[in-house]
């Protein structure tokens, strides 16, 4: 999809392929000297099952996330609410004689939502000059070629009716118009427009401004004003197509919203405050998220449904459970504290579930059908709160998640709650662990779940990442350091924080038994300059463009090529750069063994599969390795790391298989 080239093989470019190809047989080169450790693999012993929400994607509003990047809307500050002093992101267009000015304005509100609008007046306009406003869009409209886009906005005009507007896609200078429309007169009273705009063949730019212009003088008044492009599954306001698929080809069984930060918000007000997330966009008036930039709630409850729905997967929902972050007139955080002063926010909790899950017949039920949804929505799993691990809310967390779960079990039994932290006084049905270390030390907790007690709750890695930062050394050579918070390098990893992600996947995999879910995070990364505050993650993107990452690819190894029973797996000796989880399909009777080669050395392996199986000759291979562990991918260069799938012809109840140096490998081999 990124390739414009034919000439590829199993999604990989030729080239890759042969520079994977000579990686495997450098491989084998260099391992003459026999097997360095034996995996004896024991298919017919039975092992733990793998749960069917395994895999999952986490989220939430960050690194322009939502707003500027999943969310296919393309102004941006559409309802005036970014700056309380100034139209951010909006500009006076002025065309040769054209006079005019604008302004924000809070004196003509449409409702409670839409509270301030942006005033444009206009001089004389002779000879059919124009004025108008533009927007900036998320660094640039994008102008795609034969491409039909949806504006629609809110105005009002003195004097009782206006001239008609002119709605435009245009290049920055106003030089170019890639896409045009004229919408009817404006009245004296607000009103909705909508016209829709086509580009034509053979244009592309990033960098576009979206423009609403008249010739007619007057004074002229705007609110939620919008431009969509096609859509995933084309909803009608609906995710940006590249990154749906991007996520959707993962086949995440979950994802876990509003997930984070996001959720907790800076503050009691500006918490993810659900119920104001719903219905038309016109009644959604917003919030400051807690990454330094406003949310429009364009992306709501209703959509994070929406959008798990259209992956195939389910939500796992969060709710807000009574702490928020620090802000400067609350340094260690807001709590709200246990018994009444709670209450509110579990009746809160418990309507919000109710949309989820509730018949048309409940009353919340009866509000999603409402919004289009008329079906429930699939839940097993609600996580009480997010990251509740230091200070007060630390200290208050036993309370708090005690009166949420009675409150919660009561009404919903069949559910399963995720607690952020270990609590006494309720057994939750999972804990919620999150890891951010270096690739090292994720290799390393790639044992940490083995010692995991069996008797106490189920495990959820609700968040984890290798993050860390390179340095080149005096000898030239290249070591690794942890990432300091705030710091902001490459937006997304390279092979190096891959290896050590796959790494602890393979412990995950193994302790299938007490590991039920897990996902990476964060997830998305919008990498214009300023645009993000984290790093590293999953997908990166631009207004045009979009790209995965090596670690991606690890996801995506490990999720395609497993089965849904745990096989006991042993190595002999173990290394401390060589990691293996294997399972097996009890549909399919197909075994897949994964292996991490974490050494600058290829490392050729004595596999024996034991106990009375046949074994077919033939399997399947998929590789993820580059020549250098720094190699990642970019907007620039998208495939310059991904992985390669190739047939297996030496499968045997004993055989030898080599795996490269710095390698991610997943064999498929046919038993029974």
């Amino acid at each position: 999809m990124r390739m414009r080239s034919t000439n590829r093989i199993n999604g990989a470019p030729l080239l890759l392929l042969t520079v994977v190809a000579f990686l495997l047989v450098l491989s084998r080169l260099r391992a003459d000297q026999g097997p360095v450790a034996t995996l004896d693999i024991y298919p017919t012993q039975p092992g733990a099952n793998v749960g069917p929400l395994f895999y999952g994607l986490m989220t939430e509003e960050i690194n322009h996330s939502y707003d500027g990047g999943l969310y296919a809307e393309l102004i941006q500050n559409r309802s005036f609410k970014d700056d309380p002093g100034t139209a951010v992101h909006w500009s006076l267009l002025e065309d040769g004689s054209g006079m005019g000015a604008i302004s924000l304005d809070q004196s003509r509100p449409i409702n409670d939502a839409l509270t301030t609008c942006l005033r444009l007046d206009t001089g004389v306009l002779g000879g059919g000059k124009r004025a108008g406003i533009a927007n900036e869009g998320y660094w640039g409209i994008p102008v795609k070629p034969g491409l039909t886009y949806r504006a629609s906005f809110f105005a009002k005009a003195s004097g009782g009716v206006g001239g008609p507007l002119v709605a435009s896609i245009e290049s920055n200078d106003g030089q170019t118009t890639y896409a045009r429309a004229e919408g009817p007169k404006v009245s004296g009273q607000w009103q909705r427009y909508t016209v829709t705009l086509r580009t034509e063949d053979g244009v592309q730019s990033a960098k576009g401004r979206f423009v609403i212009s008249t010739t007619s003088p007057g004074t002229y008044w705007f609110n939620l004003v919008s431009l969509f492009p096609p859509t995933y599954h084309d909803r009608p306001n609906g995710n940006r197509i590249d990154l749906m698929q991007h996520m959707t080809d993962l086949k995440p069984a979950f994802l876990r919203c509003p997930g984070g930060n996001y959720l907790e918000g800076d503050s009691i007000d500006t918490r993810f405050q659900w119920e104001k997330t719903l219905g038309d966009i016109s009644r959604r008036p917003g919030h400051m998220g807690t990454w330094r930039y406003r949310s429009s709630d364009g992306l709501g409850l209703l959509e994070f449904m929406e959008w798990a729905e259209d992956m195939g997967a389910e939500p796992v929902l969060a709710v807000w459970a009574g702490f928020s972050l620090s802000t400067k007139a609350a340094p260690h955080g807001t709590t709200v504290r246990p018994g009444e002063e709670l209450k509110p926010y579990v009746q809160e909790a418990l309507d919000e579930i109710e949309y989820v899950t509730g018949s048309v017949g409940t009353k919340w039920g009866a509000e999603r059908a409402k919004d289009g949804h008329p079906a429930p929505f699939p839940l097993h799993y609600v996580e009480i709160g997010n990251e509740d691990f230091t200070g007060d809310a630390k200290r208050t967390y036993d309370a708090r998640f005690a009166q949420f779960y009675d409150a919660l079990k009561d009404a919903y039994p069949n559910l399963k709650y995720i607690a952020t932290i270990p609590v006494r006084g309720r057994t939750p049905d999972a804990v919620d662990d999150h890891y951010y270390k270096t690739s090292d030390e994720m290799a390393g907790l790639a044992h940490r779940y083995d010692r995991e007690d069996r008797q106490g709750p189920k495990v959820f890695v609700g968040e984890w990442a290798t993050r860390e930062v390179a340095k080149t050394n005096a000898d030239g050579t290249k070591s690794y350091g942890w990432m300091p918070w705030g710091y902001k390098g490459a937006p997304t990893p390279d092979l190096h924080a891959a290896l050590g992600d796959a790494a602890f996947m393979t412990g995950l995999e193994r302790n299938a038994d007490v590991v039920v879910m897990n996902c990476y995070a964060p997830l998305l990364v919008r990498v214009d300059e300023g645009a993000f505050q984290w790093c590293p993650n999953l997908i990166g993107f631009d207004s045009l463009r979009s790209y995965v990452s090596p670690s991606y690819y690890a996801q995506q190894i490990f999720n395609l090529n497993r089965g849904d029973t745990v096989t006991k797996v042993t190595a002999k000796p173990e290394r401390a750069d060589l990691f293996y989880s294997a399972s097996r399909s009890s549909r399919t009777g197909k075994l897949y063994l994964k292996v991490v080669n974490r050494s600058s050395n290829a490392q050729t392996v004595q596999i024996n599969i034991n106990g009375t199986v046949n074994v077919s000759p033939d399997g399947s291979m998929e590789v993820l390795t580059s020549g250098d562990t720094a190699d990642t991918n970019s907007i620039a260069e998208p495939d310059k790391v991904v992985p390669v799938t190739t047939p297996l012809h030496e499968v045997a109840a004993s055989f030898n298989h080599t795996f490269p140096p710095n390698s991610i490998t997943a064999l498929q081999m046919n038993i029974r």
